[in-house]
């Protein structure tokens, strides 16, 4: 019993100095994380003289260097293509770190060749490092500012590379340079076209609050112009980004816009979905200022009877289920009764079965609320024979006739 006592003792001892030395010998953290693979300054045989020579090559020099690195280029993609990803990058690294030697430019574009490469392969660490170069690029570039001209297309350059590797706001920071340079330059194509690339940028990354002013610039300076088909594009591009934005006044502003437009032009087609935009937009609205309610009447109508003229009934039963609602909300339901009775016909018009079996759901309905009840008892057992034809919701129609026909006793 001693015995096993003094070995359960021991073990403890044991095992507790091992814990503490466990404890106390920390794991040993590298001196530093791996470089960069694109700051290595080894000798290269594709160079005249050592990389840490400062020496810049000269243009005999630079025109030898660049087909091969052409050359590595291809090399890399083959690598790659065959499934090597490893060797590819590290053969792209290598002209990459050569690339540099042809001056600012042309390493800014194989930065940008290769990262897109990166990224489309999911190479977290090689777009880091790439991001990293650019970034170093960048502070070099921002800092001759102040004694050389603004290179506009090493900026432009840099924001294209940082796009590809999925950086908006250092792609817009490059553009923003160019937007200085092209606006002190009054150089108005320049200027459309810079301001073109950052409102893309803010959209594809969903960043619509900031896209809205640049293409607020857009559309002054496509008005100014003349420009009637870029100022039809922005104008539109203005409603998409403030429905997103749900800034209704903002939105009504720029809709009622392209309705004068398009009605200038007699283009007839594109008003009913405006005008139905239009609608919801005084909708919204009106739940601060009720008065706007008859501006959102106002334009479902128009929108529904232009949709009519033009025969697009699909469109116009549209129209008309958004006034039946916005009728029966402010408790009009003759009004309501009214247009579902249009509603009726424009969905038999347009061959839409379903459609009319749920307008005379909605016709049921209104005399229900009415206490008309064989006026509903008619609507619904037309509505069961279209749910028959289409075998679907009989059970639903069924049972409301039931309802009916027992309330009606």
């Amino acid at each position: 019993m001693l015995r096993r006592l003094i070995v359960i003792v021991t073990a403890a001892i044991f095992f507790s100095n091992s814990l503490t030395l466990a404890q106390t010998k920390k794991p040993k953290l590298p001196d530093k994380f791996p470089p960069n693979p694109l700051e290595i300054t080894t000798p290269d045989p594709l160079l005249p003289r050592s990389p840490k020579d400062k020496q810049p090559l000269t243009l005999q020099e630079q025109q030898k260097l660049e087909p091969a690195l052409d050359a590595l280029n291809q090399e890399a993609a083959t690598k790659l293509q065959a499934g090597d990803q490893v060797e590819a990058f590290e053969i792209w690294n290598r002209e990459l770190r050569l690339r540099r030697f042809l001056g600012s430019l042309a390493e800014v574009q194989a930065l940008s060749r290769v990262g897109a490469i990166a990224w489309k392969q999911n190479d977290g660490q090689e777009v880091q490092y790439i991001m990293q170069r650019l970034q170093a690029i960048q502070k070099q570039a921002q800092s001759q500012k102040t004694t050389a001209p603004i290179d506009l297309e090493l900026w432009r350059s840099l924001g294209q590379a940082y796009q590809n590797v999925r950086s908006p706001k250092l792609a817009v920071e490059a553009y923003d340079q160019v937007l200085l340079v092209v606006r002190e330059q009054k150089n108005t194509t320049a200027l459309i076209e810079t301001l073109k690339t950052i409102g893309e940028v803010h959209l594809s990354w969903f960043d619509y609050l900031k896209a809205a002013p640049i293409y607020e610039e857009l559309l002054s300076l496509a008005t100014s112009l003349g420009e009637r088909v870029n100022e039809v594009t922005y104008l539109q591009q203005l409603a998409e980004i403030y429905d997103q934005t749900n800034q209704p006044q903002q939105s009504l502003n720029v809709l009622n816009k392209l309705a004068e437009i398009y009605i200038s032009e007699n283009n007839l087609t594109e008003i009913p979905e405006l005008k139905l935009a239009i609608a919801s937009n005084y909708e919204s609205l009106a739940k601060k200022d009720p008065n706007l309610l008859l501006e959102a009447f106002k334009n479902y109508q128009e929108a529904y009877t232009t949709a009519w003229q033009l025969k697009e009934y699909v469109r116009s039963g549209e129209a008309l289920q958004k006034l039946i609602a916005l009728y029966r909300s402010q408790g009009q339901t003759d009004e309501a009764l009214q247009a579902s009775q249009i509603l009726v016909e424009t969905e038999a018009q347009a061959a839409n079965f379903y459609g009319l079996m749920q307008a005379y759901d909605q016709i049921g309905q209104l005399y229900l609320e009415r206490k008309e009840f064989p006026q509903a008892l008619t609507a619904f057992q037309k509505g069961l024979e279209l749910a028959q034809q289409l075998k679907y919701e009989e059970a639903y129609f069924t049972g409301q006739i039931e309802k009916v026909s027992k309330a009606n006793l």
